[in-house]
């Protein structure tokens, strides 16, 4: 349960400087997509560029236009639920803003695999499963800054909450389009 795991002093100091908050997650980005920009699976590979795509698949330059403005949102967002952290004293208000920041990297690194899982090893069942538990874990973090910690923090991720659920419509159509639907087939046949 993310709320009884600690949170290490230096997540917490991080977005405690603007510059840090937005960097982090705009680095984290950068070095993962340059770590699977020439995979085989890559969004410009062969086998990408020949999957099946959903009928409301975006244009590819919107990809490089959205998520870093969402990025530098969600680092935003961490650094208002720290101001939130610290102008709150102990007891269960504090637990709460120390919670939303424990989502805050839950999530991030549940986006972080996202790009290795689809774009590095062409997993697309598993990067729509780890979609899927981003987007769960960004709405309870939005539910928890809009109720409990930040309302104005919750604002800078309800893009990124919108984005994340239209991306699992996009990667489970994905999956299911080039591999889910044989793959239901032939489990329904062994299960007759």
């Amino acid at each position: 349960m993310p709320s009884t795991i600690p949170l290490p002093p230096i997540l917490i100091d991080i977005p405690r400087s603007p510059v840090f908050a937005v960097g982090l997650p705009l680095a984290a980005s950068f070095a993962t997509g340059l770590l699977t920009r020439h995979s085989k699976y890559g969004p410009r590979s062969f086998w990408y560029q020949s999957l099946k795509k959903p009928t409301l698949d975006p244009p590819a330059w919107s990809f490089g236009v959205v998520w870093p403005a969402l990025y530098a949102s969600m680092g935003w967002a961490s650094f208002l639920s720290v101001k939130a952290l610290d102008r709150t004293p102990p007891g269960l208000g504090r637990d709460k803003a120390l919670l939303s920041l424990k989502l805050y990297y839950l999530q991030l690194a549940l986006n972080q695999a996202w790009t290795p899982l689809c774009f590095g090893g062409g997993y697309l069942g598993a990067a729509f499963t780890d979609l899927v538990a981003l987007t769960g874990t960004v709405g309870y973090w939005f539910y928890l800054l809009q109720t409990e910690v930040s309302k104005e923090a919750s604002w800078f991720i309800a893009p990124y909450l919108a984005w994340t659920t239209y991306a699992s419509y996009l990667n489970g159509s994905l999956w299911w389009n080039n591999s889910g639907k044989h793959l239901w087939a032939n489990l329904k046949k062994k299960a007759d």
